[in-house]
């Protein structure tokens, strides 16, 4: 773990405590130190359980659960009438070291293991915050930059999100084309040695705070099929041109700003190519395992969130004399949940080991992300919480 992880956790507990000295222990089947798995533990969202993490990532974890109690959780329901969470934020964030934890120091991030970012993912669900766009900004955005970004661009913008003086963005939905890359309409001409960019996005998170922006825009109408045609800008806040559009009203993650965004006749020096040009569809579909593994990681950490909550509130409520925790059918429904939530857990943690090893494959994250958005546990928990909870 990097130096970097471990400052900003002592900083944040008021201690000093010694680096470690040697590589730490991973998984108990290789011989390192023992841990409980969430089916054994007493709480799923228990700090020090399950093999893929080490005593190391506890401390960084205790850290990042007071920061999101502290910093975060006394200020969302505010957030959420604003449409957005507070620039100061970001900045503690960065303070924190919670903002590029798997970008290399060298890069001018934290230098942290995949595991550690996953805490960090893990501990936003646990605090039933979903605000503050994080993940996004530091497993989404910042990995493109420093993949495919010249040095110039990575020099020029990874310090600045590691602190959280500059909030990423990334812009591929347009209004009429949503996952569907080949219909996207964006488009950057050629003008001498500059871009010019032309085209709106819509349901951009982070939009609205956004300082740079990852464009997906179309650079070549004659190329053998759209996805050949395609090239990926950084537009930086401020440009001439570039105009954000209202904050979105949604049905949910209201803290979250989600913004249009237009761009006319936006001018752009040839450094804000982002790797080379018409290669920008290969680019995304090389990022999309881990984008896909985020997703289900979030949603199977809110699944385990969720059953503490109605777990907690069956035991505290009282229904002719006795908690709903004593019917039978309510503890039947929680074994069924908790079956379902630890089952997918362990598929979502090989899935993690697997991407920490550079082995994680497009199909098996495509399977993590279909399993948690589209059947169990996710959606069933919720149906499940809302009927233990409010139709008993």
């Amino acid at each position: 773990m990097a130096a970097r992880l471990f400052r900003g956790s002592r900083r944040w507990w008021g201690y000093r405590c010694a680096l470690p000295s040697r590589p730490a222990a991973r998984c108990s089947h290789s011989g390192g130190e023992e841990r409980l798995e969430s089916p054994s533990a007493k709480k799923l969202t228990d700090i020090g359980i399950r093999r893929i993490f080490s005593s190391e990532h506890d401390i960084f974890r205790e850290s990042v659960r007071k920061f999101f109690q502290e910093e975060v959780i006394p200020y969302h329901a505010e957030w959420e009438k604003a449409g957005e969470v507070s620039k100061e934020l970001w900045e503690k964030a960065g303070k924190q070291g919670l903002l590029g934890v798997n970008i290399a120091e060298l890069h001018g991030g934290i230098g942290g293991d995949f595991y550690s970012a996953a805490v960090v993912w893990e501990e936003q669900a646990y605090s039933n915050c979903t605000g503050p766009g994080f993940s996004l900004h530091s497993d989404i955005v910042m990995p493109y930059i420093v993949n495919y970004g010249s040095e110039e661009q990575i020099k020029h913008f990874i310090p600045q999100m590691t602190s959280g003086k500059y909030i990423g963005a990334i812009a591929m939905t347009e209004p009429g084309a949503g996952s569907d890359l080949q219909g996207v309409r964006t488009n950057a001409k050629k003008d001498g040695s500059d871009w010019i960019l032309n085209g709106s996005k819509v349901f951009i998170t982070n939009g609205w705070l956004s300082d740079v922006v990852l464009v997906v825009a179309v650079t070549n109408r004659e190329a053998q099929s759209p996805a050949h045609g395609i090239s990926l800008f950084l537009v930086e806040s401020g440009m001439k041109g570039f105009i954000k559009g209202q904050k979105l009203q949604k049905m949910g993650l209201k803290a979250q700003d989600t913004a249009e965004l237009f761009f006319e006749d936006v001018r752009l020096p040839a450094s804000s190519l982002l790797g080379e040009e018409n290669k920008g569809f290969y680019y995304l579909m090389q990022e999309l395992p881990q984008e896909r593994l985020l997703i289900a990681e979030l949603a199977v950490s809110a699944s385990e969130f969720m059953f503490e909550e109605t777990r907690n509130y069956v035991k505290e409520r009282k229904v002719f004399g006795k908690t709903v925790a004593h019917m039978q059918t309510v503890q039947h429904k929680l074994a069924e949940l908790k079956t379902h939530i630890c089952v997918t857990r362990a598929f979502v943690d090989s899935c993690l080991q697997l991407h920490e090893k550079k082995r994680l494959d497009s199909a098996t994250a495509s399977m993590a992300k279909y399993w948690l958005r589209g059947t169990w546990p996710a959606q069933s928990v919720e149906h499940a919480t809302f009927h233990l909870r409010v139709g008993i």
